[in-house]
């Protein structure tokens, strides 16, 4: 009997927690569901000049179409509010650094560094600055913002999980998402001048040109068939630095971790390597070469990839000054009221990463006798010194100095003092003027609009519906009184091409247009070899082979393209860049070195047999030529990485140089004795070392090497960045871990959480026929349909409509 009321008990107990479990569960559902935007209805808003309609297609695209541009603004606000607006919140939080606020602790560190740079003061600076009309513009869609946020059952989700309350949108913080660019973008400029300097003080002349190449046989600049002889890399020097190849020393006995890394475990920066890819492309086909008369744009802008994307796909559509209709269509960045890349029906544009040099490291001096001051271009001047408070979630504010001088804010590092110049402090460094994209009619007109851009440099490409193409920078560029190639490493004071004069104005940047072959394109790499280089220095060009790629691409569709075979060109995976390593790794495996030896032999036959000459899901050849790569370089520059680690995350050896791969190729084909590292009597026995580095770590968890594909290596794996906090069986806010084709050196770029973070091609006035993919969906929220609308297209290589199809959802704004 009392083992029957415990058993009947123990049920109702069980029962209770189960329901209460299911309570909580609704309770959670419930609150997520309040928090998703509002798709459908009428909401009255005061200050419009005519009714707006919000229309979304299937995918959730939005329409917007309004009396006018700042009735469009507003209502643009709104959505990005109800969609994405804890992803503004991090972009003005990063730029201003105030994560720690959010975030606690962890977050300190990088605010401090961010704060170094006092971006909210510039962008209150800057708002000040702003054209009335810009200004305007601005309001309404702060107005937007957040209404659409007070237009939220609850707030979004992931507020609750850090505790905090949304803060208000505020007009300075649009132009602080556009600082939070300068960082994604320039950010590395920094660490890679340390890197140099580091580089500079423990290399001769000789040593250190070798090892800087200022190009490579794979560039191919828009102003010449390839690059002059005097910018590849010089001869190689007698014998190599010091630091060269050097072995680190073994741990102590006990030590934290054992076996060194060259011994076996995975090396840091062939498990990474994407991580710090360099990216985007952008290509333009004059109307000579294609059906249809007119230019057809494409443009891939390569991101780090988290849920939900950087990019919010938009059709906004107006009157302008004339009452003539206006329809602009392709990607908004959240935060910001205009459109970033794509169509406005009479011309289309696109952006990649310019790589010109931005950042300048300039030594100051300092004499004992004058204590506490510094010797500048305005002679000696006291830092002035600010305070700086960073608000810190579950802890005590933190209050630390800045010190910053008329070059800029000071650090300190190899021994100098420096002020780092930077673009990014220039007044007109952060604008609206990109909004003037919209209504421009001509290549020539969008060519004379990119250089007063309020963006981190970029290069522009544009094309028009006349059939016209060029490119140029878009975005500030300082006047040097010296040649900006010389300024990659850090400057004395007096070196003039560290002093700058002011600002290069439009008709000074340098141009291509209608060039003979009828194709202009950019991924990173050297955009010229002639005189405009002088203007742009090197920032941290890409190798080129990428960008070669494309240009031997877009030569192959003859003269009569279209959009679809434009796109394509995206997707090529053709290892033309790792085909030559592949080669260099079956040489090494000859007969000696697999005999006896059964796991270099499979190695040898996956390099046959498993290898499609693409960077296919399936290739595990690709994958063991790719990973013998980064390995030589882990082994020969494993000890300056170290070393520079000490500068700052950013300063590495790949920052350095990009071009440290046909420095590679050069020292393997050539064989310099000088340059052989220590620890190895022949450069064989180097790549073999490498080698069974790959071996040892492609089998460290018992799999044969033969199911070590590439796809199993490239899988995807971007989140929402609290999706870790959820346990495993609930982690819905990160895709599937799909297997990703296409790598770095490609045009196809693809990383894990790396790659191309949308897919467009146009032809201006054609938008009907214009293609669009992106790896995640409109919403950030994970219960809306539309939270990973259309990423199983962008992994299959897909393409959708670029124009928002038919309307599904409507809601309505009225006065």
């Amino acid at each position: 009997m009392q083992a029957s009321r415990i058993g009947r008990w123990s049920r109702r107990a069980a029962l209770a927690l189960l329901l209460l479990v299911l309570l909580a569960a609704l309770g959670v559902w419930l609150f997520l569901r309040a928090s998703l935007a509002q798709l459908d209805g009428t909401r009255r808003v005061d200050g419009l000049d005519g009714a707006v309609s919000i229309a979304r297609d299937a995918l959730g695209v939005p329409q917007i179409s309004g009396a006018s541009r700042n009735d469009v603004a507003y209502a643009t606000g709104f959505v990005h509010a109800q969609e994405r607006y804890f992803q503004m919140d991090l972009l003005r939080r990063l730029a201003a650094g105030e994560l720690a606020e959010l975030f606690g602790e962890r977050a300190v560190e990088a605010d401090k560094i961010h704060r170094l740079h006092r971006f909210r003061a510039r962008a209150e600076a800057a708002l000040a600055a702003l054209p009335a009309e810009d200004k305007l513009l601005l309001w309404r869609y702060v107005d937007g913002v957040n209404a659409g946020l007070q237009g939220l059952a609850a707030r979004p989700f992931e507020y609750a999980l850090t505790g905090a309350a949304p803060r208000p949108w505020a007009m300075a913080d649009s132009l602080l998402v556009i600082w939070a660019m300068y960082f994604d973008l320039q950010g590395a400029q920094e660490g890679r001048e340390l890197a140099r300097g580091w580089l500079a003080q423990n290399s001769d002349a000789a040593q250190r040109d070798f090892l800087t190449p200022r190009g490579s046989q794979w560039d191919v600049p828009l102003d010449a068939a390839a690059v002059s002889p005097e910018l590849e890399s010089a001869a190689v020097p007698a014998r190599a630095p010091a630091w060269w190849g050097k072995p680190l020393p073994a741990p102590a006995p006990g030590a934290v971790g054992g076996a060194r890394l060259a011994q076996a475990a995975a090396p840091t920066l062939a498990a990474v390597d994407l991580v710090d890819a360099v990216g985007s492309n952008n290509w333009a086909l004059a109307g000579s070469r294609t059906r249809d008369g007119g230019a057809i744009v494409a443009a891939d802008m390569h991101l780090g990839i988290q849920l939900p994307n950087i990019w919010y796909r938009a059709a906004l559509r107006f009157p302008d000054a004339q009452g003539q209709a206006r329809r602009v269509v392709g990607v908004t960045l959240p935060g910001t009221p205009v459109v970033v890349v794509g169509s406005n029906g009479h011309v289309a544009w696109g952006y990649t990463n310019s790589y010109a040099d931005h950042l300048d490291l300039i030594a100051l001096e300092t004499d004992p006798a004058r204590p506490g001051q510094l010797r500048t271009r305005r002679g000696w001047e006291t830092p002035r010194t600010l305070r700086e408070t960073i608000l810190v979630k579950g802890a005590a504010a933190l209050t630390f100095e800045v010190r910053e001088t008329s070059l800029g804010p000071l650090r300190e590092a190899l021994g100098h003092t420096y002020a780092i110049q930077w673009s990014a402090h220039a007044p007109q460094a952060a604008s609206l003027n990109a909004r003037r994209m919209e209504l421009v009619d001509t290549l020539q007109q969008a060519l004379a609009l990119a250089p007063t851009l309020g963006i981190p440099a970029q290069n522009f490409v544009a094309g028009d519906a006349q059939g016209n193409i060029g490119w140029t920078i878009a975005g500030p560029l300082p006047r040097r009184a010296g040649d900006a190639e010389r300024a990659s490493f850090p400057l004395a004071l007096d070196d003039p091409a560290g002093v700058w004069t002011g600002w290069l104005t439009p008709a000074e940047y340098p141009r291509v247009v209608n060039p003979a072959g009828g194709q202009v394109y950019t991924a990173n790499s050297r955009q010229l070899a002639g005189a405009g280089a002088a203007l742009l220095g090197d920032g941290g060009y890409d190798l080129g082979a990428r960008t070669r790629q494309v240009r031997d691409d877009l030569a192959a569709l003859g003269p009569r393209a279209d959009a679809a075979g434009v796109y394509a060109v995206g997707l090529d995976d053709r290892a033309l860049f790792i085909a030559a390593w592949r080669e260099r790794a079956v040489a090494a495996l000859d007969a000696g070195a697999v005999a006896g030896r059964p796991q270099r032999a499979e190695a040898l036959r996956l390099l046959n047999s498993s290898w499609s000459g693409r960077a296919s899901v399936d290739s595990v050849g690709y994958r063991i030529a790719h990973d013998y790569l980064f390995e030589l370089y882990e082994i020969v520059f494993e000890s300056a990485n170290v070393e520079l680690a000490r500068l700052g995350p950013k300063a590495t050896m790949w920052q350095a140089s990009r071009r440290w791969p046909a420095l590679l190729a050069r020292l393997l084909d050539e064989r310099p004795a000088g340059w052989l590292p220590p620890a190895y009597t022949s450069w064989q026995q180097l790549q073999l070392a490498a080698l069974d580095r790959v071996i040892v770590r492609l089998g460290r968890d018992g799999r044969p090497l033969a199911e070590a594909s590439w796809g199993e290596r490239n899988r995807a794996s971007s989140a929402h960045p609290f999706s870790s906090l959820l346990p495993p069986a609930l982690r819905w806010l990160a895709v599937p871990p799909d297997m990703l084709a296409g790598d770095s050196n490609m045009p196809r770029v693809a990383g894990p959480a790396f790659g191309q973070s949308e897919r467009l091609t146009v032809a201006p006035g054609r938008e009907e026929q214009g293609l669009f993919a992106m790896p995640g969906g409109q919403s950030g929220h994970p219960l809306s349909p539309y939270f990973l609308a259309g990423h199983a297209d962008w992994v299959a290589g897909g393409a959708l409509p670029l124009l928002p199809g038919a309307a599904v959802h409507t809601l309505s704004l009225t006065r």
